[in-house]
């Protein structure tokens, strides 16, 4: 027994020392690699669509990742009454296929984000705090404002008319607490601006935009592209222009400015710049991923919009509709695979309501291949427009100056016409609609755009001090644009425009401030110098 059980011993013993041997030589034959932290699963687009809404407001959304910035200082104070602020939509983080958010910067640490996310912040906050943007206002008079709620219909004069199902029931009245936020929008639009510097009902506005249910999707007729008509439970409606090329894709060179495509990051972009300039003259506009098949195809009444659809050969839903030129298989819209990003800006009131009238742009391009426009051949082609009506008195050409400024920012050619309310007449604001061809390059800047200024020598002042201002470190206009479109729901995706549009942004105010800058000592041999500004702050002081 005692030999057997010395035997058993030494067996195992051996035994022991083999396995140890053979998992040593495993472990060397194994390459090792570097201990990095594990990367995070990808996150896919159907995870940032999804939202749990309801006809009556927005429930159980997911909260994102802790964000620097905070909503919008416009809205701080007055903005209480929103269930949800813009930064609580339902956007996580999305992720490349490496894993990581296409927001860092290799040469940018997150803390160095963090501090300069609230930077800008601050810089944004003190600039709408400015006397510049909160200057006193009269009492708007009765016929300034845009539409008028009706006295109370008797029960007997009401319509019998029914709407289709998926709409709320409407119970409105002349309290503004009762109405949805694009009556607000449409209710509060003046003779001289669509909302004022601070309206708490932006921000309930924006959250319609970005998670409302969609009703309704049907293509709307007109122009060259693919634009659609979103319509949601509460009857409010928004314009719909997808994404076609990505953001930090610039236009080709050798594509003229009218076979450019328009782009919905540049409508959103456009927005935010026009209200950092103080103009308040576009409507609100919003980012939102769009379900593809559950949000158009599946609720759309158009049935020439849906025999466009179809699926890519990687499974992706695509559609492209009937428009002039670009809605063809070959110019298609596609989601990933059926989600898609969008911009979504708010309707003006309907046309039977307020009619609107279409102005032919004086420094209107030619657009032809071979043909030059009569202003840019004729350096005195301004004084022709200003013996013109509606040029020739009231403020008609330094409206369309600062419409002029606004685009050579954002670089946007294609400014054929703009639009007035038909209400005021000719003493009225301009509406700067449908900018989807701005942001499309970055590296080059577009002088010509600048030639109404550059040949009438004609700024409003108080345009004029607010581009200063925007031309200081402490309100720096690429850092303030920065902030402002950080507040977006598709700034979770991505930012809405890269670093060297905002750079452009600086490089492109620099210029416009130097033509100013060159008129006055143009002007100041004729002591004409301060002709140069015309002073709409006179009856302020």
């Amino acid at each position: 027994m005692r030999r057997r059980s010395g035997t058993i011993c030494l067996s195992l013993a051996f035994i022991t020392i083999f396995l140890h041997l053979l998992l040593a030589l495993i472990t060397l034959s194994i390459p090792h690699l570097p201990c990095d932290t594990a990367l995070q699963p990808k996150i896919h687009l159907r995870d940032l669509a999804r939202t749990n809404n309801t006809s009556v407001g927005v429930r159980g959304l997911e909260e994102p990742p802790p964000d620097p910035l905070q909503r919008d200082p416009s809205y701080q104070d007055v903005g209480r009454e929103a269930k949800i602020n813009v930064q609580r939509l339902p956007y996580k983080r999305f992720r490349s296929k490496e894993g990581k958010n296409p927001q860092n910067n290799n040469t940018e640490s997150a803390a160095n984000r963090t501090e300069r996310w609230a930077s800008d912040l601050s810089k944004l906050r003190a600039l709408f705090d400015h006397p510049l943007y909160n200057m006193p206002k009269p009492v708007v008079p009765e016929d300034d404002w845009l539409l008028k709620v009706k006295p109370k219909v008797k029960p007997s004069q009401r319509s019998t008319q029914m709407w289709s199902d998926g709409y709320d029931d409407a119970q409105w009245n002349s309290s503004s607490s009762s109405q949805p936020p694009w009556l607000r929008f449409h209710l509060g639009i003046t003779r001289w601006e669509l909302y004022p510097h601070r309206d708490p009902n932006m921000e309930l506005l924006t959250q319609q935009l970005a998670t409302h249910r969609i009703v309704s999707a049907v293509q709307k007729s007109g122009g060259t592209q693919l634009k659609l008509v979103m319509t949601f439970p509460n009857y409010g409606q928004a314009l719909f222009k997808p994404k076609k090329q990505e953001r930090d894709e610039e236009t080709n060179y050798n594509l003229y400015y009218f076979s450019d495509f328009e782009r919905h990051n540049a409508e959103i972009a456009a927005f935010h710049l026009d209200r950092i300039l103080g103009y308040r003259r576009i409507p609100l506009a919003v980012g939102r991923l769009v379900d593809v098949v559950k949000e158009i195809k599946d609720v759309t009444t158009d049935r020439k919009l849906a025999k466009t659809f179809f699926n890519s050969p990687v499974g992706n839903v695509c559609f492209y509709g009937q428009c002039s030129y670009y809605c063809s298989t070959e110019h298609a819209v596609c989601g990933n695979p059926q989600y898609l990003e969008a911009s979504m800006a708010v309707m003006l009131p309907d046309l039977s309501l307020a009619k609107r009238r279409s102005w032919r742009s004086p420094w209107r391009r030619s657009y032809s291949r071979s043909k030059l426009a009569r202003w840019e051949t004729d350096p005195d082609y301004c004084a022709t427009v200003k013996k013109t009506p509606p040029y020739d008195k009231g403020t008609r050409l330094v409206d369309f100056i600062d419409l002029v400024i606004l685009d050579f920012l954002m670089s946007n050619m294609d400014r054929h016409h703009y639009e007035t309310f038909e209400k005021f007449g000719n003493n009225t604001f301009l509406l700067h609609l449908d900018n989807g061809r701005a942001f499309g390059r970055h590296s080059k800047d577009e002088p010509s755009i600048l030639a109404p200024l550059q040949q009438c020598c004609r700024i409003r002042r108080s345009t004029w001090l607010r581009l200063r201002l925007l031309s200081l470190p402490q309100y720096h206009i690429s850092d303030v644009m920065r902030a402002s479109l950080a507040q977006d729901p598709l700034h979770k995706v991505a930012p809405l425009l890269s670093e060297p549009h905002l750079a452009a942004l600086s490089r492109r105010l620099k210029t416009v401030l130097e033509t100013v800058g060159r008129c006055q000592e143009q002007h100041k041999d004729n002591g004409g110098a301060e002709d140069v500004i015309y002073d709409d702050l006179v009856d302020l002081k």
